[in-house]
């Protein structure tokens, strides 16, 4: 895996690899996650400076959004692909969800170390997100939503799972003001990677 220090162009620290699971677990043990880009949709390794994270205990949740809370269903693991999918079709910064990428995050769910929170309306899929657990840390990789709301549902009730488990770190990558109205907090990279080192080496949380 490419140095999460080295120097980088646009939080780029490396290209190229492949996303076995073996990769990809070494690679967000080191602080860095996969996407695409550029038009020929390269593989490339990010470790954003500073690192956008949910603070555990700490979410905010506002009066219109408990109210909103009763109308759904959480649900874990129970259609993680359909969250993949979901969340390839909801992005407005361009697709790098391709096939390669839900094939090799569904070996991680199969493996045990891929999760999906899913937002429920009867038997709609209305909402949802989806990360990788090791240790006490759960990385957020993607969410979607079809109704307003089920984003932040599935935010909700991720940081409350990853809270009650015994979890320390809830990696949301960049903010953006979806997640800024959450309570989103930044940290510099090396505290970033501090606090990875130990949630990495925590009891693994069980997300049943």
């Amino acid at each position: 895996m490419p140095d999460p220090r080295s120097p980088a162009l646009d939080e780029i620290v490396g290209y190229g690899a492949d996303l076995d699971a073996g990769t990809l677990l070494d690679a967000y043990r080191s602080g860095l996650f996969p996407m695409r880009v550029g038009p020929d949709k390269v593989l490339a390794w990010f470790s954003p400076d500073p690192r956008s994270v949910i603070p555990l205990g700490g979410l905010h949740i506002s009066r219109t959004l408990k109210r909103s809370l009763r109308d759904f269903e959480i649900r874990i693991d129970t259609d993680f692909t359909g969250v993949m999918r979901a969340c390839a079709e909801n992005r407005d910064d361009g697709n790098w969800i391709d096939d390669d990428f839900v094939s090799a995050y569904e070996r991680l769910f199969e493996l045990g170390w891929a999760h999906s929170i899913e937002v429920w309306q009867g038997s709609d899929l209305v909402g949802g997100l989806y990360g990788v657990s090791i240790g006490g840390l759960f990385a957020g990789e993607s969410m979607f939503h079809r109704v307003t709301d089920a984003s932040k549902a599935a935010m909700v009730a991720t940081e409350e799972r990853l809270r009650a488990g015994g979890g320390s770190l809830f990696d949301v990558q960049w903010s953006t003001p979806h997640l800024e109205s959450m309570g989103v907090v930044e940290m510099d990279r090396d505290h970033y990677l501090r606090s990875l080192e130990t949630a990495i080496a925590s009891p693994v949380v069980y997300w049943e």
